[in-house]
């Protein structure tokens, strides 16, 4: 085994575990909009993380540079609520629950507090995938090291002339996501990861919503192109839909080798640089890296650094024991659990979904190119073959969704009506 694919294996195996509870990880982000049109003003939105601290007995767990508090956690339930990369999107990270509604009550009591702050300046939380000001805005990450060295690193695809990459390397300050994160054991992690992997089609008809203003673009999900276009996309194997389903663990590690390192720290500097390969990482000498001021130095790689490695994979083997669902666009406000519903009953009722995918009539009819089965089902207008095709697959698999949650006997399944009326035709 090469020393990198065993650095993975370390980071990203040591915490699942034989037969976890399962647990649910929720985290929304969401744009802070002004109701008027105008750009979101971003003091409006440091006061409200102030403001926060002692109206829902948060305390400080982040601050920026100016000692404004960018990320809030609640002791007890370990909420969080912090923005994401920019001052116009603010995020809530969730505590690990038994059952969403869990999530969905402490949710409310803070968007209701929320909402009446920003509405004293005509500004509130909406539920968009991508900001709807974002070209008006005030883009620039939060005052933090991660925030900055990651918008730096974006920007390092202006200068990227062997690929052709999108011209919004901002995007990190205004797109939005709905992830939600569930347990997984040592046998089923690479079931889930293979199922879901099919899934993609189904999901981006569900829940397209970051349709872009900015390009002429042919689809209702242009995260993905941030994404797949961007610096993050250098290699295909980092980001989106995986490109194969796995045959076994190595078969997943070995892919997972090809995806990119592209930040490390030394003395408590954080560095970014031109993303490598992890399977070429340690067996470069020396990296040409910068700080977050701009200066030029050489780094050697070290294996600590694989510590840093993160990749955005829509289904994310995480180092929590968990994974990660990622492809999903920031909801409308009164479907904002519909994903995490979806998501939950199709991993409890994983043997049906199994089955049934293997002889699904979606794929004997479109193919099983995953990649390009989530592009060709987020267009702006499809088919009238593409259109009953992916409903009756999408109906299908709410069917089998469905009847997970039942057998979880938590009455989750009211979340699932929302994508049950957008396949009403």
């Amino acid at each position: 085994m090469s020393p990198s694919i065993q650095l993975l294996k370390n980071r990203y195996l040591k915490n699942i575990k034989e037969n976890p509870d399962l647990y649910i990880g929720i985290e929304l982000e969401f744009p802070i909009v002004h109701t008027k049109g105008k750009p979101t003003d971003i003091e409006v939105s440091k006061d409200l993380m102030r403001f926060l601290v002692d109206a829902l007995s948060l305390e400080v767990e982040k601050e920026d540079q100016d000692c404004n508090p960018i990320q809030l956690v609640e002791p007890m339930s370990q909420d969080r609520i912090l923005f994401e990369v920019s001052y116009t999107t603010l995020e809530f990270a969730f505590g690990k629950v038994k059952s969403i509604q869990e999530v969905e009550e402490r949710f409310r009591a803070f968007m209701e507090v929320i909402q009446e702050k920003l509405g004293e300046k005509d500004h509130a939380i909406q539920g968009w995938g991508i900001h709807p000001n974002w070209d008006i805005n005030d883009n620039r990450p939060v005052a933090y090291p991660r925030y900055q060295m990651l918008m730096d690193y974006l920007k390092m695809g202006n200068n990227q002339e062997s690929v052709s990459l999108h011209d919004f390397p901002q995007y990190g300050a205004f797109i939005c996501g709905s992830q939600v994160q569930l347990d997984v054991s040592k046998s089923n992690y690479l079931r889930v990861i293979n199922a879901f992997t099919q899934l993609e089609a189904a999901k981006a008809y569900l829940f397209a919503n970051s349709q872009f203003s900015g390009a002429e673009w042919d689809t209702l999900i242009s995260r993905d192109i941030f994404w797949e276009d961007s610096m993050h996309g250098i290699y295909p194997e980092n980001v989106g839909v995986n490109a194969k389903l796995f045959k076994d663990e190595d078969d997943f590690f070995d892919y997972l080798d090809h995806s990119a390192i592209f930040t490390a720290e030394r003395d408590g500097e954080t560095y970014y640089f031109s993303p490598i390969q992890a399977r070429d990482y340690l067996d470069t000498d020396e990296i040409t890296a910068y700080t977050l001021n701009g200066k030029e130095t050489l780094l050697v790689p070290q294996e600590k650094d694989f510590q840093m490695h993160r990749s955005y994979q829509f289904q994310d083997l995480t180092t929590r024991g968990t994974v990660e669902f990622r492809s999903v666009c920031t909801q409308p406000l009164d479907r904002t659990f519909s994903s995490a519903a979806f998501h939950l009953g199709l991993l409890v009722n994983l043997d049906k979904l199994e089955i049934y995918l293997e002889t699904a009539p979606f794929f004997e009819r479109f193919g099983r190119d995953y990649k390009s089965l989530r592009r060709q089902f987020s267009k702006k207008q499809l088919s009238d073959e593409e259109t009953a095709g992916i409903v009756q697959f999408s109906r299908d698999l709410l069917a089998i969704a469905e009847q997970g949650l039942k057998m979880r006997g938590q009455q989750e399944m009211a979340y699932l009506e929302p994508l049950k009326e957008k396949l009403i035709l």
